[in-house]
């Protein structure tokens, strides 16, 4: 047992209060959604005890099989559980906000200063890094999850697929998930989903909502709750679609892009990572809202910004809404509708699957376990990360011009960064920034 398993229950804890934790964390939300779950373990179980370590694993499994991102819904989960309907729109809210405050301004900056070789000398450090990193994501899931050959061989089907085939993401999910519940029917052993590797429930001092308290009245499952609830969300997400096809034609771009993102926040299953081959084949070579360098830039910036990297869709969004601005548009006006656009098509479904779905997740606390299609689905997005790797890897090594070849320095400080994040556990930021001096230092030698 902890040493502090003793210690008294906190006191409540006010809105106001949970109010100023939720902006600090959106502020200093880095490292990617395990390190964002890890910060509210340790400030929300270990230091405030607000909620304890059974309860918080509940929710993050509930999280971890929804489509979107897992530590914003968290987040949103934890807010609702402790102040009802308010507290999840202020934790989810000051998760995201300031990192979409930061990406717009860094948007902007770069449409309207990105030729100034500062900036192209930064970005060449950090592009290298960013194969590295999403490499190493790739491995570091594959570990986790190809647990058999079954899960293996739907991992590599998974790439060919993608990469040489260019199937589309949805196909291979759903696939993947007829593949699980064959082999979860056929071949039970190969697609068991094992365990969380957490060590248990930790004890850390009796938490304000602790393993035997009561589901409040609020978390009560209450089935016209649940349903008003999801008429409300696809009411929110059709009106402002509506609205905006209204304004300006079913077939323009802000219009095109409440349609494409909303498709792309119910099939972020496995991350960011995993989604960002489909966000590529639609923004980048269906719509041509973005183009393929640009994207790569956007990874590199997401990978700078704090909160979830599939925020990375404002920046698309800003990108497309600028390009395509319509003649006597104001460009930086197009480019934050563009961005507020996409974020709000991207993240409205993840309130709505906590505010619907989680009182059923407190009335089945200790039944919640991974099925086996969503483990063949976890396998298929290790093989499409690692085909997101290899696009990102083409465009960053091979130069086409003056003459074609391979950039061997590029790779090099891939290689460098891959092994600094597998062998030594190295903190992504650090990394990035010393990718970003060495780049902008590199740029001033003759």
């Amino acid at each position: 047992m902890h040493e502090n398993a003793n210690l008294p229950r906190p006191a409540p804890v006010s809105l106001r209060s949970a109010f100023w934790y939720w902006l600090k964390l959106g502020c200093v939300s880095f490292g990617g959604p395990a390190g964002q779950i890890a910060m509210m373990h340790a400030e929300l179980v270990e230091k405030r005890r607000w909620i304890s370590e059974q309860r918080f694993l509940h929710a993050l499994n509930y999280c971890m099989l929804l489509p979107g991102p897992e530590a914003t819904q968290l987040a949103i989960y934890i807010g609702w559980l402790m102040h009802r309907t308010r507290g999840a729109l202020v934790a989810g809210l000051l998760f995201l906000l300031p990192s979409l405050l930061l990406l717009i301004v860094l948007s902007w900056l770069y449409m309207a200063y990105g030729h100034m070789s500062a900036i192209a000398a930064i970005l060449y450090g950090i592009k290298p890094a960013v194969v590295a990193i999403v490499l190493a994501a790739a491995w570091r899931l594959g570990r986790r999850t190809l647990r058999s050959p079954a899960l293996i061989a739907i991992a590599a089907g998974a790439f060919v697929a993608i990469a040489m085939l260019q199937l589309p993401f949805p196909l291979i999910v759903l696939a993947a998930a007829l593949l699980g519940m064959a082999g979860g029917h056929w071949l039970p052993a190969h697609f068991h989903a094992g365990g969380t590797p957490h060590g248990g429930a930790a004890r850390y001092g009796a938490a304000l909502i602790d393993d035997d308290t009561p589901t409040p009245d609020h978390a009560q499952l209450k089935w016209p709750r649940l349903l008003a609830t999801c008429a409300l969300g696809l009411a929110l997400a059709f009106l402002a679609w509506l609205g905006l096809a209204l304004a300006g034609g079913a077939d323009q771009p802000l219009a095109q892009m409440g349609m494409f993102f909303s498709k792309a926040a119910l099939l972020t299953f496995g991350g960011a990572y995993a989604v960002l081959p489909y966000l590529v084949q639609g923004a980048v070579d269906h719509y041509h809202w973005i183009s393929s360098a640009q994207m790569m830039d956007g990874l590199a910036l997401g990978e700078t910004t704090p909160g979830p990297l599939i925020m990375i869709v404002a920046f698309i969004g800003f990108v497309g809404g600028w390009s395509h601005a319509l003649a006597g548009e104001h460009l930086w006006l197009a480019g934050v509708c563009g961005a507020l656009v996409a974020s709000w098509f991207t993240f409205l479904p993840s309130f709505i699957f906590i505010l619907a779905g989680a009182p059923l997740v407190e009335a089945s606390r200790g039944n919640l376990r991974l099925s086996a299609p969503l483990t063949a689905i976890s396998a298929a997005v290790v093989g499409v990360i690692a085909s997101l790797a290899l696009f990102f890897g083409h465009h960053v090594f091979w130069q086409a011009n003056p003459l074609p070849h391979w950039d061997w320095l590029a790779i090099a400080i891939a290689l460098a960064v891959g092994v600094a994040l597998i062998k030594f556990q190295m903190g992504t930021i650090k990394l990035l920034l010393a990718c970003a001096i060495f780049g902008l230092v590199l740029s001033y030698l003759p």
